[in-house]
Protein backbone atom coordinates (compact mmCIF):
# COMPACT_ATOMS: atom_id res chain seq x y z
CA UNK A 1 0.00 0.00 0.00
CA UNK A 2 1.23 3.53 -1.13
CA UNK A 3 1.39 6.22 2.14
CA UNK A 4 -1.91 7.66 0.98
CA UNK A 5 -3.80 4.20 0.98
CA UNK A 6 -2.64 3.38 4.30
CA UNK A 7 -3.52 6.74 5.75
CA UNK A 8 -7.32 6.38 4.55
CA UNK A 9 -7.01 3.08 5.75
CA UNK A 10 -6.37 4.05 9.38
CA UNK A 11 -8.87 7.33 8.77
CA UNK A 12 -11.93 4.85 7.65
CA UNK A 13 -11.05 2.98 11.31
CA UNK A 14 -11.56 6.05 13.12
CA UNK A 15 -13.93 7.78 11.27
CA UNK A 16 -16.18 4.36 12.13
CA UNK A 17 -15.32 4.17 15.71
CA UNK A 18 -16.27 8.13 15.85
CA UNK A 19 -19.51 7.22 14.50
CA UNK A 20 -19.70 4.65 17.78
CA UNK A 21 -18.76 7.64 19.83
CA UNK A 22 -21.73 9.63 18.15
CA UNK A 23 -24.22 6.87 18.53
CA UNK A 24 -23.93 6.84 22.49
CA UNK A 25 -25.00 10.40 22.62
CA UNK A 26 -27.88 9.63 20.59
CA UNK A 27 -28.73 6.74 22.65
CA UNK A 28 -28.47 9.03 25.62
CA UNK A 29 -30.23 11.83 24.64
CA UNK A 30 -33.42 9.45 23.56
CA UNK A 31 -33.81 6.15 25.36
CA UNK A 32 -30.68 5.07 27.97
CA UNK A 33 -31.85 4.71 31.28
CA UNK A 34 -31.19 7.89 33.64
CA UNK A 35 -29.63 5.93 36.41
CA UNK A 36 -26.81 4.77 33.63
CA UNK A 37 -25.21 8.55 33.46
CA UNK A 38 -22.42 7.95 35.53
CA UNK A 39 -21.59 4.83 33.23
CA UNK A 40 -22.41 6.37 29.92
CA UNK A 41 -19.76 9.57 30.95
CA UNK A 42 -17.17 7.06 31.63
CA UNK A 43 -17.92 5.28 28.39
CA UNK A 44 -17.74 8.47 26.45
CA UNK A 45 -14.92 9.40 27.96
CA UNK A 46 -12.82 6.42 27.02
CA UNK A 47 -14.02 6.54 23.38
CA UNK A 48 -13.20 10.00 23.01
CA UNK A 49 -9.35 8.87 25.06
CA UNK A 50 -8.91 6.42 21.94
CA UNK A 51 -10.24 8.79 19.47
CA UNK A 52 -7.49 11.54 20.35
CA UNK A 53 -4.81 8.76 20.94
CA UNK A 54 -5.53 8.12 17.35
CA UNK A 55 -6.10 11.00 16.04
CA UNK A 56 -2.68 12.31 17.33
CA UNK A 57 -1.00 9.27 16.27
CA UNK A 58 2.61 9.98 14.75
CA UNK A 59 1.85 7.85 11.71
CA UNK A 60 -0.12 10.52 10.42
CA UNK A 61 2.57 13.02 10.43
CA UNK A 62 4.51 10.05 8.90
CA UNK A 63 2.38 9.66 5.96
CA UNK A 64 1.71 13.23 5.79
CA UNK A 65 5.26 14.17 5.47
CA UNK A 66 5.62 11.16 2.79
CA UNK A 67 2.83 12.28 0.41
CA UNK A 68 2.99 14.82 -1.94
CA UNK A 69 -0.39 16.71 -3.17
CA UNK A 70 0.62 16.78 -6.82
CA UNK A 71 0.03 13.21 -6.79
CA UNK A 72 -3.42 13.23 -5.69
CA UNK A 73 -6.62 13.83 -7.31
CA UNK A 74 -9.55 16.77 -5.85
CA UNK A 75 -10.46 14.04 -3.69
CA UNK A 76 -6.97 13.10 -2.66
CA UNK A 77 -6.09 16.62 -1.89
CA UNK A 78 -9.45 17.81 -0.28
CA UNK A 79 -8.31 14.82 2.22
CA UNK A 80 -5.30 15.70 2.93
CA UNK A 81 -6.37 18.88 3.85
CA UNK A 82 -8.36 17.88 6.45
CA UNK A 83 -6.50 15.36 8.06
CA UNK A 84 -3.61 17.90 8.16
CA UNK A 85 -5.71 20.33 9.39
CA UNK A 86 -7.12 18.32 12.08
CA UNK A 87 -3.98 16.28 13.09
CA UNK A 88 -2.13 19.72 13.44
CA UNK A 89 -5.37 20.88 15.88
CA UNK A 90 -5.20 17.80 18.10
CA UNK A 91 -1.44 17.67 18.44
CA UNK A 92 -2.22 21.01 20.67
CA UNK A 93 -4.66 19.58 22.99
CA UNK A 94 -3.67 17.16 25.48
CA UNK A 95 -5.50 13.80 25.69
CA UNK A 96 -5.84 14.62 29.26
CA UNK A 97 -7.95 17.37 28.81
CA UNK A 98 -9.75 15.87 25.86
CA UNK A 99 -10.95 13.25 27.91
CA UNK A 100 -11.61 15.24 31.03
CA UNK A 101 -14.11 17.50 28.75
CA UNK A 102 -15.87 14.66 27.04
CA UNK A 103 -16.71 12.85 30.74
CA UNK A 104 -17.59 16.06 32.27
CA UNK A 105 -19.91 17.07 29.29
CA UNK A 106 -21.41 13.93 29.10
CA UNK A 107 -21.92 14.37 32.56
CA UNK A 108 -23.17 17.45 32.41
CA UNK A 109 -25.92 16.93 30.31
CA UNK A 110 -27.95 15.10 32.69
CA UNK A 111 -27.39 17.52 35.25
CA UNK A 112 -28.74 20.62 32.85
CA UNK A 113 -31.74 18.36 31.62
CA UNK A 114 -32.56 17.59 35.22
CA UNK A 115 -31.86 21.45 36.22
CA UNK A 116 -33.76 23.16 32.94
CA UNK A 117 -37.03 20.64 33.97
CA UNK A 118 -36.76 21.53 37.89
CA UNK A 119 -35.91 25.79 36.99
CA UNK A 120 -32.99 25.40 38.91
CA UNK A 121 -29.83 27.70 37.85
CA UNK A 122 -28.00 27.14 40.73
CA UNK A 123 -27.66 23.26 40.22
CA UNK A 124 -26.03 23.26 37.01
CA UNK A 125 -23.43 26.39 36.96
CA UNK A 126 -20.86 24.80 39.00
CA UNK A 127 -20.74 22.36 36.15
CA UNK A 128 -21.16 24.85 33.90
CA UNK A 129 -18.59 26.79 35.39
CA UNK A 130 -15.74 24.20 35.06
CA UNK A 131 -16.67 23.21 31.10
CA UNK A 132 -15.86 27.11 30.45
CA UNK A 133 -12.72 26.82 32.26
CA UNK A 134 -11.70 23.49 30.36
CA UNK A 135 -12.82 25.04 26.77
CA UNK A 136 -10.65 28.47 27.47
CA UNK A 137 -8.02 25.85 28.44
CA UNK A 138 -8.54 24.39 25.17
CA UNK A 139 -9.13 27.06 23.25
CA UNK A 140 -5.61 28.55 24.57
CA UNK A 141 -4.13 25.19 23.01
CA UNK A 142 -5.53 25.67 20.09
CA UNK A 143 -5.12 29.40 19.26
CA UNK A 144 -1.17 29.08 20.28
CA UNK A 145 -1.29 32.23 20.71
CA UNK A 146 -4.03 33.45 18.75
CA UNK A 147 -7.95 34.60 19.76
CA UNK A 148 -9.15 31.94 21.54
CA UNK A 149 -12.65 32.10 20.57
CA UNK A 150 -11.36 32.19 16.98
CA UNK A 151 -9.90 28.78 17.96
CA UNK A 152 -13.37 27.20 19.25
CA UNK A 153 -15.16 28.85 15.84
CA UNK A 154 -12.89 26.86 13.68
CA UNK A 155 -13.88 23.56 15.25
CA UNK A 156 -17.70 24.52 13.79
CA UNK A 157 -16.91 27.20 10.95
CA UNK A 158 -13.51 26.16 9.48
CA UNK A 159 -11.35 29.65 9.14
CA UNK A 160 -14.43 31.93 9.71
CA UNK A 161 -13.60 34.44 12.30
CA UNK A 162 -15.85 36.32 15.06
CA UNK A 163 -15.04 39.53 14.02
CA UNK A 164 -16.13 38.85 10.45
CA UNK A 165 -19.42 37.68 11.91
CA UNK A 166 -19.79 40.38 14.09
CA UNK A 167 -19.40 42.83 11.29
CA UNK A 168 -22.51 40.66 9.33
CA UNK A 169 -24.39 40.61 12.48
CA UNK A 170 -24.18 44.27 12.84
CA UNK A 171 -25.38 44.67 9.03
CA UNK A 172 -28.26 42.39 10.07
CA UNK A 173 -29.83 43.62 13.16
CA UNK A 174 -31.13 46.92 12.10
CA UNK A 175 -33.18 45.73 8.81
CA UNK A 176 -34.53 42.96 10.80
CA UNK A 177 -35.17 45.37 13.86
CA UNK A 178 -37.06 47.63 11.53
CA UNK A 179 -39.13 44.37 10.15
CA UNK A 180 -39.82 43.48 13.66
CA UNK A 181 -41.10 46.92 14.33
CA UNK A 182 -43.01 47.59 12.20
CA UNK A 183 -44.97 44.20 11.65
CA UNK A 184 -45.41 43.96 15.54
CA UNK A 185 -47.23 47.41 15.13
CA UNK A 186 -50.09 45.43 12.53
CA UNK A 187 -53.12 43.34 14.22
CA UNK A 188 -51.20 39.91 15.04
CA UNK A 189 -52.55 37.36 12.74
CA UNK A 190 -54.56 34.09 14.09
CA UNK A 191 -52.41 31.72 15.68
CA UNK A 192 -53.42 28.27 16.60
CA UNK A 193 -55.44 27.02 19.45
CA UNK A 194 -56.80 23.55 20.61
CA UNK A 195 -55.48 20.04 21.48
CA UNK A 196 -53.11 18.54 19.09
CA UNK A 197 -52.91 14.34 19.53
CA UNK A 198 -49.49 13.94 20.03
CA UNK A 199 -49.04 10.66 18.09
CA UNK A 200 -51.08 12.13 15.12
CA UNK A 201 -47.91 14.93 15.13
CA UNK A 202 -45.52 11.65 15.35
CA UNK A 203 -47.73 10.08 12.25
CA UNK A 204 -47.40 14.17 10.38
CA UNK A 205 -43.72 14.40 11.16
CA UNK A 206 -42.71 11.24 9.60
CA UNK A 207 -44.68 11.63 6.43
CA UNK A 208 -43.31 15.14 5.80
CA UNK A 209 -39.78 14.04 6.71
CA UNK A 210 -40.11 11.44 3.83
CA UNK A 211 -41.78 14.09 1.68
CA UNK A 212 -38.48 15.98 2.22
CA UNK A 213 -36.77 13.13 1.06
CA UNK A 214 -35.75 11.53 4.30
CA UNK A 215 -34.51 8.03 4.04
CA UNK A 216 -36.09 5.93 6.51
CA UNK A 217 -34.23 2.84 5.85
CA UNK A 218 -31.23 4.66 6.48
CA UNK A 219 -32.82 6.76 9.34
CA UNK A 220 -35.10 7.07 12.34
CA UNK A 221 -37.08 9.55 14.31
CA UNK A 222 -37.29 9.37 18.08
CA UNK A 223 -37.95 12.24 20.54
CA UNK A 224 -35.99 14.20 22.55
CA UNK A 225 -35.79 17.17 25.08
CA UNK A 226 -33.64 19.26 21.80
CA UNK A 227 -34.32 18.12 18.61
CA UNK A 228 -31.13 17.09 16.82
CA UNK A 229 -29.74 15.33 14.33
CA UNK A 230 -26.61 12.54 14.83
CA UNK A 231 -24.75 9.95 12.32
CA UNK A 232 -23.75 9.85 9.38
CA UNK A 233 -23.52 8.05 5.79
CA UNK A 234 -25.80 4.92 5.73
CA UNK A 235 -26.70 5.86 9.53
CA UNK A 236 -28.40 8.96 10.22
CA UNK A 237 -31.20 9.74 12.93
CA UNK A 238 -33.00 12.77 14.23
CA UNK A 239 -34.91 13.31 16.98
CA UNK A 240 -38.17 16.22 17.30
CA UNK A 241 -40.48 16.63 20.21
CA UNK A 242 -44.45 17.22 20.91
CA UNK A 243 -46.46 20.06 22.12
CA UNK A 244 -50.26 18.94 22.39
CA UNK A 245 -50.40 22.88 22.66
CA UNK A 246 -48.11 23.58 19.55
CA UNK A 247 -47.83 21.03 16.42
CA UNK A 248 -45.54 23.72 14.79
CA UNK A 249 -43.20 22.82 17.01
CA UNK A 250 -43.31 19.20 16.19
CA UNK A 251 -43.28 19.51 12.43
CA UNK A 252 -40.74 22.32 11.70
CA UNK A 253 -38.22 20.84 13.91
CA UNK A 254 -38.75 17.94 11.84
CA UNK A 255 -38.02 19.31 8.67
CA UNK A 256 -35.48 21.62 10.31
CA UNK A 257 -33.18 18.21 11.39
CA UNK A 258 -34.50 16.32 8.04
CA UNK A 259 -32.41 19.30 6.28
CA UNK A 260 -29.29 18.07 8.40
CA UNK A 261 -29.95 14.45 7.95
CA UNK A 262 -30.42 14.67 4.07
CA UNK A 263 -27.62 16.30 4.26
CA UNK A 264 -25.14 13.48 5.51
CA UNK A 265 -27.53 10.51 3.70
CA UNK A 266 -26.66 12.62 0.21
CA UNK A 267 -23.08 12.75 0.27
CA UNK A 268 -21.22 10.98 -1.96
CA UNK A 269 -21.42 6.92 -1.05
CA UNK A 270 -17.32 7.26 -1.58
CA UNK A 271 -16.70 9.24 1.28
CA UNK A 272 -17.74 7.04 3.85
CA UNK A 273 -15.58 7.20 7.05
CA UNK A 274 -13.67 9.58 5.13
CA UNK A 275 -12.86 13.37 6.17
CA UNK A 276 -15.11 14.04 3.37
CA UNK A 277 -18.07 11.67 4.39
CA UNK A 278 -19.76 14.62 6.33
CA UNK A 279 -21.04 18.22 6.23
CA UNK A 280 -18.06 20.35 5.44
CA UNK A 281 -19.08 23.32 8.61
CA UNK A 282 -21.92 23.52 10.50
CA UNK A 283 -23.07 26.81 8.68
CA UNK A 284 -23.41 25.05 5.77
CA UNK A 285 -25.43 22.19 7.43
CA UNK A 286 -27.54 24.79 9.15
CA UNK A 287 -28.02 26.40 5.63
CA UNK A 288 -29.56 22.91 4.60
CA UNK A 289 -32.19 22.93 7.37
CA UNK A 290 -32.49 26.40 7.27
CA UNK A 291 -33.69 26.31 3.59
CA UNK A 292 -35.77 23.16 4.24
CA UNK A 293 -37.03 24.49 7.04
CA UNK A 294 -38.00 28.27 6.13
CA UNK A 295 -37.62 29.31 2.64
CA UNK A 296 -39.74 25.68 1.33
CA UNK A 297 -41.09 24.46 4.62
CA UNK A 298 -43.20 27.76 5.40
CA UNK A 299 -43.11 28.99 1.73
CA UNK A 300 -46.62 30.19 0.69
CA UNK A 301 -47.20 27.30 -2.02
CA UNK A 302 -46.05 24.60 0.72
CA UNK A 303 -48.05 25.76 3.69
CA UNK A 304 -50.99 25.37 1.08
CA UNK A 305 -50.50 21.91 0.74
CA UNK A 306 -49.71 21.41 4.79
CA UNK A 307 -52.87 23.07 5.73
CA UNK A 308 -54.67 20.01 3.89
CA UNK A 309 -52.03 17.34 5.82
CA UNK A 310 -53.28 19.27 9.13
CA UNK A 311 -56.94 18.85 8.33
CA UNK A 312 -56.58 15.10 7.14
CA UNK A 313 -54.18 14.25 10.52
CA UNK A 314 -56.63 16.59 13.02
CA UNK A 315 -59.78 17.15 12.00
CA UNK A 316 -61.24 20.69 11.81
CA UNK A 317 -58.49 22.66 14.14
CA UNK A 318 -59.88 25.96 13.79
CA UNK A 319 -58.15 27.24 10.80
CA UNK A 320 -60.77 28.29 8.18
CA UNK A 321 -58.25 28.88 4.91
CA UNK A 322 -54.63 28.37 3.37
CA UNK A 323 -54.03 32.42 3.55
CA UNK A 324 -54.81 32.18 7.20
CA UNK A 325 -53.19 28.88 7.97
CA UNK A 326 -50.08 30.41 6.23
CA UNK A 327 -50.06 33.42 8.26
CA UNK A 328 -50.32 31.06 11.47
CA UNK A 329 -47.36 29.37 9.91
CA UNK A 330 -45.26 32.64 9.72
CA UNK A 331 -46.85 34.51 12.69
CA UNK A 332 -44.53 37.10 14.27
CA UNK A 333 -45.15 36.35 17.90
CA UNK A 334 -42.91 37.12 21.03
CA UNK A 335 -41.33 34.19 22.63
CA UNK A 336 -38.16 33.15 24.73
CA UNK A 337 -37.12 30.01 23.07
CA UNK A 338 -34.62 30.53 19.69
CA UNK A 339 -36.13 27.05 18.38
CA UNK A 340 -39.59 28.23 17.78
CA UNK A 341 -38.52 32.06 16.78
CA UNK A 342 -40.16 33.30 13.25
CA UNK A 343 -37.61 34.23 10.80
CA UNK A 344 -37.38 37.83 11.57
CA UNK A 345 -36.76 37.20 15.37
CA UNK A 346 -34.18 33.81 15.05
CA UNK A 347 -31.08 35.62 14.16
CA UNK A 348 -31.44 38.01 17.28
CA UNK A 349 -31.80 35.24 19.62
CA UNK A 350 -28.59 33.65 18.38
CA UNK A 351 -26.74 37.04 18.35
CA UNK A 352 -27.63 36.99 21.74
CA UNK A 353 -25.96 34.17 22.76
CA UNK A 354 -22.78 34.70 20.37
CA UNK A 355 -22.07 37.86 22.38
CA UNK A 356 -22.84 36.15 26.03
CA UNK A 357 -20.71 32.96 24.85
CA UNK A 358 -17.47 35.23 23.87
CA UNK A 359 -17.63 37.14 26.44
CA UNK A 360 -17.10 33.81 29.11
CA UNK A 361 -14.79 32.81 26.78
CA UNK A 362 -12.59 36.14 27.38
CA UNK A 363 -13.22 36.31 30.86
CA UNK A 364 -15.31 38.99 30.44
CA UNK A 365 -18.64 37.19 32.04
CA UNK A 366 -18.31 35.27 34.98
CA UNK A 367 -20.67 31.97 34.80
CA UNK A 368 -22.14 33.03 38.03
CA UNK A 369 -23.28 36.44 36.42
CA UNK A 370 -24.71 34.52 33.45
CA UNK A 371 -28.57 34.44 34.21
CA UNK A 372 -28.44 38.51 35.09
CA UNK A 373 -26.94 39.12 32.05
CA UNK A 374 -29.04 36.73 29.86
CA UNK A 375 -32.10 38.66 31.44
CA UNK A 376 -30.61 41.80 31.13
CA UNK A 377 -29.66 41.14 27.53
CA UNK A 378 -33.15 39.84 26.35
CA UNK A 379 -35.19 42.66 28.01
CA UNK A 380 -33.09 44.87 25.65
CA UNK A 381 -33.14 43.08 22.86
CA UNK A 382 -36.41 42.08 23.03
CA UNK A 383 -38.17 44.32 24.85
CA UNK A 384 -39.78 41.68 27.87
CA UNK A 385 -38.74 39.62 31.00
CA UNK A 386 -37.55 36.19 30.87
CA UNK A 387 -39.80 34.86 33.34
CA UNK A 388 -38.26 31.66 33.77
CA UNK A 389 -34.70 30.07 33.21
CA UNK A 390 -36.12 27.54 31.22
CA UNK A 391 -37.15 30.39 28.87
CA UNK A 392 -33.86 31.87 29.36
CA UNK A 393 -30.23 30.66 30.21
CA UNK A 394 -30.75 27.30 30.82
CA UNK A 395 -32.92 26.24 27.16
CA UNK A 396 -30.04 25.37 25.22
CA UNK A 397 -28.21 22.19 24.99
CA UNK A 398 -25.22 23.69 23.72
CA UNK A 399 -22.85 24.90 26.45
CA UNK A 400 -23.55 21.45 28.68
CA UNK A 401 -22.28 19.73 25.62
CA UNK A 402 -19.27 22.53 25.42
CA UNK A 403 -20.22 23.63 22.28
CA UNK A 404 -18.85 26.84 22.65
CA UNK A 405 -18.47 28.23 19.06
CA UNK A 406 -21.35 26.60 17.71
CA UNK A 407 -24.20 28.99 17.85
CA UNK A 408 -23.06 31.65 15.26
CA UNK A 409 -22.82 29.34 12.28
CA UNK A 410 -26.71 28.87 13.34
CA UNK A 411 -27.22 32.65 11.40
CA UNK A 412 -24.34 32.10 9.16
CA UNK A 413 -26.38 29.10 7.77
CA UNK A 414 -29.62 31.30 7.60
CA UNK A 415 -27.30 33.67 5.59
CA UNK A 416 -25.89 31.00 3.49
CA UNK A 417 -29.60 29.56 3.19
CA UNK A 418 -30.36 32.73 1.16
CA UNK A 419 -28.04 32.71 -0.91
CA UNK A 420 -28.68 29.33 -2.01
CA UNK A 421 -32.60 30.21 -2.42
CA UNK A 422 -32.28 32.88 -4.38
CA UNK A 423 -30.30 30.55 -7.00
CA UNK A 424 -32.33 27.43 -6.36
CA UNK A 425 -35.76 30.04 -7.66
CA UNK A 426 -33.87 30.99 -10.65
CA UNK A 427 -32.59 27.26 -11.28
CA UNK A 428 -36.57 25.65 -10.82
CA UNK A 429 -38.85 28.46 -12.16
CA UNK A 430 -41.78 26.28 -11.59
CA UNK A 431 -40.90 25.48 -7.76
CA UNK A 432 -43.99 27.31 -6.29
CA UNK A 433 -46.05 25.02 -8.26
CA UNK A 434 -44.16 22.15 -7.12
CA UNK A 435 -44.17 23.09 -3.25
CA UNK A 436 -48.12 23.40 -3.78
CA UNK A 437 -48.85 19.71 -4.41
CA UNK A 438 -45.82 18.52 -1.53
CA UNK A 439 -43.66 17.65 -4.23
CA UNK A 440 -39.99 18.52 -2.93
CA UNK A 441 -37.98 16.71 -5.34
CA UNK A 442 -36.62 19.42 -8.06
CA UNK A 443 -35.75 21.36 -4.76
CA UNK A 444 -33.90 18.83 -2.66
CA UNK A 445 -32.44 17.21 -5.74
CA UNK A 446 -30.86 20.83 -6.28
CA UNK A 447 -29.52 21.31 -2.70
CA UNK A 448 -28.63 17.48 -3.37
CA UNK A 449 -26.40 18.12 -6.65
CA UNK A 450 -24.87 21.32 -5.70
CA UNK A 451 -24.59 21.46 -1.88
CA UNK A 452 -24.88 17.98 -0.32
CA UNK A 453 -23.25 15.31 -2.70
CA UNK A 454 -19.53 17.39 -2.15
CA UNK A 455 -19.64 16.43 1.95
CA UNK A 456 -16.29 17.54 2.62
CA UNK A 457 -14.62 18.21 -0.84
CA UNK A 458 -14.82 22.20 -1.06
CA UNK A 459 -13.90 24.64 1.98
CA UNK A 460 -17.32 26.34 3.46
CA UNK A 461 -17.75 29.59 1.94
CA UNK A 462 -16.56 27.87 -1.25
CA UNK A 463 -19.58 25.38 -1.50
CA UNK A 464 -21.65 28.26 -1.29
CA UNK A 465 -20.39 30.68 -3.68
CA UNK A 466 -20.20 26.94 -6.41
CA UNK A 467 -24.11 26.74 -5.73
CA UNK A 468 -25.10 30.34 -5.56
CA UNK A 469 -22.95 31.65 -8.01
CA UNK A 470 -21.53 34.56 -5.54
CA UNK A 471 -19.88 35.02 -3.09
CA UNK A 472 -22.01 34.48 0.34
CA UNK A 473 -23.60 38.19 1.74
CA UNK A 474 -26.18 38.49 4.30
CA UNK A 475 -28.30 40.54 1.81
CA UNK A 476 -30.37 37.95 -0.04
CA UNK A 477 -31.80 36.68 3.13
CA UNK A 478 -32.46 40.00 4.34
CA UNK A 479 -34.06 41.10 0.95
CA UNK A 480 -36.17 37.79 1.01
CA UNK A 481 -37.28 38.75 4.79
CA UNK A 482 -38.70 41.92 4.15
CA UNK A 483 -40.24 40.95 1.30
CA UNK A 484 -42.16 38.05 2.63
CA UNK A 485 -43.09 40.04 5.69
CA UNK A 486 -43.87 43.50 4.20
CA UNK A 487 -46.58 41.30 2.21
CA UNK A 488 -47.79 39.33 4.72
CA UNK A 489 -48.45 42.41 7.33
CA UNK A 490 -49.10 44.95 4.65
CA UNK A 491 -46.41 47.18 5.59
Amino acid sequence: MSAYEELMAFERQTGALAQVAGRLGWDQETVMPRGAAHQRADESAAMQAVLHARRTDPRIGEWLAAIHNSDLDEVGQANLRHIRRSYERMQRVPEDLATRLAHLTSRAQGHWAEARADEDVDRFLPLLEEIVRLKREEGAALADGGDIYDALLDDYEPEAKAADLQTMFDAMRPRLVAVRAAALGKPAPQGLSGDFDEQAQMKLARKLAKTFGYDMQRGRIDKAVHPFSSGAHNDVRITTRTSRADPFNCLYSTIHEVGHACYEQNIDQDYGFTPLGSGVSMGVHESQSRIYENQLGRSRAFTGWLFGQMKDAFGDFGVATEDVFYAAVNRLHRGFIRTEADEVQYNLHVMLRFDLERAMIAGDLEVVDLQAAWNDRFKADFGYAVNKPSNGCLQDVHWSVGLFGYFPTYSLGNVYAGCLHEALRQAVPELDSQLAKGDLASATDWLKQNVQRHGGLYRPRQVIERASGAAPSEKPLLDYIEAKFEALYEI
